[in-house]
């Protein structure tokens, strides 16, 4: 548990870290240094070799530390999803949702779509049953008034 903590901490740390501007002009200028000195040592394998590993070094070992943060943030975001679906008038059948294959969520996401469509369709004809209300009533209160 304790490694868990520190490891969580370590990949939030060096992924807040690593998406700032000064990170990336580090990054662009160790790649300019290293292309200044292609002349300096012939563009040898060895110079080529040192980029290529490095980068492969850092690129291997950043992916799990995004992964890391990205499992917590999308872990945290769908409690806090769950929480208000089930303190709301959602309905609490949407909550561990993600558990679903992609066949099920596709399935519901069409199910959704059509409940919203018949929700806005109904709304748009108690729209226009209120316009029509409105504007007889607009009409009788000039009529009135004459």
């Amino acid at each position: 548990m304790q490694f868990t903590k520190i490891f969580s901490a370590f990949a939030g740390a060096v992924s807040h870290a690593t998406g700032r501007p000064i990170t990336f002009a580090l990054a662009v200028g160790t790649v300019l240094v290293w292309g200044i000195t292609g002349p300096l040592f012939h563009y040898s394998d060895t110079w080529q070799l040192v980029i290529n590993t490095g980068t492969t070094i850092i690129t291997f070992l950043q992916v799990f530390l995004i992964q890391n943060t990205q499992n917590r943030d999308g872990a945290a975001l769908q409690t806090k999803l769950d929480e208000l679906i089930r303190t709301s008038h959602a309905q609490n059948r949407y909550i561990g949702i993600e558990n679903l294959t992609e066949e099920e969520l596709e399935e519901l996401r069409h199910r959704c779509e059509d409940r919203a469509r018949r929700i806005t369709d109904a709304e748009r004809a108690g729209d226009e049953a209120k316009r029509k209300t409105n504007r007889k009533a607009a009409k009788a209160a000039a009529d009135a008034v004459r």
